[in-house]
């Protein structure tokens, strides 16, 4: 029988998501996804009028794509991806994997020199399309969430499924306030930075571009970043886990990094000049979503945290910066994970992972719940 969380998560992301309309065509990627997940969503596009055009990978076979490319073989991938890209009024990512280290073999030469070449895709995708990426929960997942498979699933279903237009209409202020926002000043254990985010703008995350989701985004001024920062969230980049993620910023660049790996982490800072300057500053607000699960689309949502992002700026909120990486690092500043504080032009905006002004504080977990 058909899983009717199936059902209902395909008409979110297809009706919500990315709004399919009459005769869109639909880009529906999926890696290690059961075929019954893929089936709803191209049954959910044709209900709403659109194409449904399927793409299906295997996380092994990606591995081996990655592990012997070169420059003719990106480039032609490239090539063929992006005039497909560039017919699609709408995509749709859902990205599972067995094995969450699978690429943690492949030489980091080999994925820069890929992601580099092929990143015009992504840029089409993400400025040209409405598009909506999510994970699927897999044993590996449930692993690392430290969660048995049927506990996770369940998890993972219900904040799928959180109601969204309500945390739409929640961020509104948070949105106001970031987009006349200058000064930024994040403190907590370890951690003392500052920067501008004037004129950059934010952007809501509310279910359209992710889910789960639960954050507003701006982005620092290139040269404005100075101080350090101190995080304290594993992060899994390139098949790689990190841990104790600590960068030293000077006029807007990271001068210093180190972690558990800090050869690596540095090796992947180095992919060009634009990976050791920001991209991204966000705060996060899931109430569903309370401990780091090493998987970026969760755990950049995570209630009481923030996150900052070595690499590519989006188009939405730019600052100009170019990079192969985007790389969102997070910060949870609840009390049991040391506590902290985000303040804007001199005013406390949260403390301890809780908002304080009063129009901020249909932010806060019990409220959106």
């Amino acid at each position: 029988m058909q899983d009717p969380r199936y059902t209902q998560l395909a008409e979110l992301v297809v009706n919500y998501s990315v709004a399919v309309k009459r005769g869109d065509p639909v880009l529906i990627d999926v890696t290690d996804v059961p075929d019954p997940m893929t089936v709803e969503l191209m049954r959910a596009v044709r209900r709403a009028g659109g194409i449904p055009i399927v793409e299906t990978r295997h996380s092994r076979v990606t591995r081996e794509i990655l592990r012997e490319t070169d420059p003719r073989h990106a480039a032609l991938v490239r090539d063929l991806e992006l005039a497909r890209m560039k017919k699609m009024k709408a995509y749709i990512a859902i990205r599972g994997a067995d094995n969450m280290n699978e690429t943690s073999d492949v030489p980091p030469d080999r994925m820069a020199l890929y992601a580099r070449i092929t990143r015009p895709v992504l840029n089409w995708r993400v400025n040209k399309t409405r598009w909506c990426v999510l994970r699927w929960p897999t044993p590996s997942m449930a692993q690392s969430a430290g969660m048995s498979t049927e506990a996770f699933e369940d998890f993972f279903f219900r904040v799928c499924t959180l109601d969204y237009r309500k945390m739409a209409r929640a961020m509104v202020p948070l949105w106001k306030r970031m987009q006349r926002a200058d000064r930024v000043h994040i403190k907590g254990p370890g951690t003392d930075l500052t920067f501008s985010i004037k004129g950059i703008g934010a952007q809501m995350c509310n279910g359209l571009r992710n889910i789960p989701d639960g954050e507003v985004f701006s982005c620092p001024v290139r040269n404005s970043v100075n101080g350090v920062i101190q995080f304290n969230t594993p992060t899994l980049y390139a098949g790689t886990r990190f841990e104790n993620v600590r960068l030293v910023f000077r006029n807007g660049r990271i001068v210093e990094a180190t972690a558990n790996n800090t050869e690596r982490l540095n090796q992947i800072l180095d992919t060009d000049p634009g990976a050791r300057y920001t991209g991204e500053f966000s705060l996060g607000f899931n109430p569903h979503i309370l401990q780091p699960m090493c998987d970026i689309l969760f755990d950049e949502k995570i209630a009481g945290s923030l996150h900052l992002t070595p690499g590519q700026a989006y188009e939405a909120c730019d600052n100009g910066n170019r990079s192969a990486i985007h790389w969102d690092m997070v910060l949870i500043q609840r009390p049991e994970y040391g506590g902290g504080e985000v303040w804007f032009d001199g005013e406390l905006i949260r403390k301890d992972g809780r908002f304080v002004p009063r129009d901020l504080q249909g932010l806060n977990p019990e409220r959106l719940l």
